[in-house]
């Protein structure tokens, strides 16, 4: 098993909650993780997709009161959000009784209904983790064009070959469009919905524009806002914010839209390989979408990122704010030798970074003037890393 970088997170997060929710996509390895944290303490595993475990909770309180001693895993557990009242009874009988943490780890596909539930049933007694799909740090002996071009969900970068790999991303969208979003949101068009997923492949990493996308699919602008919703809501789809500050210039407001999984992006667009991929107009959004993305998933807890755009031109492609309170402007080149314009050297004084980076699709890192350093995706986690040290 390849160890993800999360399981010290949710082992902590184990001593110190009662309840611990850990959301992600579909096929991202939430259910691997949990067994092998089963391997570790007493625990009960009950999947709800299965009649059989799902009749094993019709009285959930008579059956979780007999499991009060073990960890109780319940896997996408929106599929009974009517248990979560039990849930909340069980935890403040167990801080009664001196059992504070560690009773229940819940696992869920990012249901709105999920979080709406647990939000109301169990405040100040869950505690939320995200498990994303692989990143270069967990890979590291994969090689960082396979991890980009298929994406970062285990059975699609494990593939034994790109094509077995392509297959099983086209099976995955099918799934989410025909079974997986009807069950979590409201009644979509699995047809509607595909090209709206691809409208947004197209526009990878573009600022949203939700009357572009509602005229493209012939719907209004609050039935596009809608899907665009949706997604968001499975981890299939991310809003990078844009900062904002009194500069004295008019900033966009919107954010930018990313496919979050490079993966699920080139399966849309029908990228077969990398040689495709390093021919299709999308490679460069593709590129600064897989930075990001890896980016955000690697950031220290408290971190933020955001995009910084004037009317004027000034821009930076990724604006992190770290914990210590450090700021650092990122701009994402797909290229051997990446140069900034001046749009980036103005984006720069109006937000003071403390340290400049250009990644680009090599490990091999040299300063440019300005300080601005040249750095691989590896190389800048690795910076990252360190500051969280």
């Amino acid at each position: 098993m390849i160890t993800r970088s999360i399981i010290s997170t949710l082992r902590l997060a184990l001593e110190e909650a009662p309840a611990v929710c850990l959301l992600g996509p579909r096929q991202v390895g939430k259910t691997t993780l949990a067994l092998e944290l089963a391997k570790e303490r007493p625990a009960v595993y009950l999947d709800l997709e299965s009649e059989l475990d799902l009749a094993r909770v019709r009285d959930a309180a008579t059956f979780l009161e007999r499991h009060t001693r073990e960890l109780v895993i319940l896997d996408e557990v929106h599929r009974l959000p009517g248990l979560f009242p039990t849930l909340r009874g069980l935890i403040d009988a167990g801080r009664r009784s001196g059992r504070r943490h560690g009773m229940y780890l819940l696992l869920g596909s990012a249901s709105p209904d999920l979080l709406r539930q647990s939000a109301e049933s169990l405040a100040g007694r869950i505690r939320y983790l995200e498990l994303a799909p692989f990143t270069p740090v967990e890979l590291a002996d994969e090689a960082m064009d396979t991890l980009w071009l298929r994406g970062g969900f285990p059975d699609s970068v494990l593939a034994s070959g790109d094509g077995m790999s392509l297959r099983w991303r086209l099976d995955f969208i099918r799934t989410y469009l025909e079974r997986d979003i009807p069950q979590f949101g409201p009644r979509i068009a699995a047809e509607t919905l595909r090209r709206f997923w691809t409208m947004l492949a197209h526009r990878q990493g573009s600022t949203l524009n939700t009357a572009e996308l509602a005229r493209g699919l012939g719907v209004d602008n609050k039935t596009a806002a809608r899907y665009l919703h949706v997604l968001v809501d499975l981890f299939l789809v991310r809003r990078l914010p844009p900062w904002h500050a009194n500069v004295g210039k008019r900033l966009v407001k919107s954010p930018k839209v990313y496919l979050r999984d490079s993966g699920v992006l080139h399966a849309l667009l029908h990228i077969d390989s990398f040689d495709a991929l390093l021919g299709h107009p999308v490679l460069g959004a593709s590129w600064e979408g897989f930075v990001v993305e890896n980016i955000l998933r690697c950031l220290p807890e408290g971190g933020t990122g955001w995009f910084y755009r004037s009317s004027g031109g000034a821009e930076i492609d990724l604006l992190l704010d770290l914990p210590g309170g450090e700021r650092w402007a990122i701009e994402i080149k797909h290229s051997r030798s990446p140069r900034v314009d001046r749009g980036f050297h103005e984006a720069c004084a109006d937000t003071l970074p403390a340290r400049k980076f250009i990644v680009y699709p090599v490990e091999q890192r040299y300063p440019l003037r300005d300080g601005i350093e040249v750095i691989g995706v590896g190389g800048l986690l690795g910076e990252m890393s360190s500051c969280m040290v």
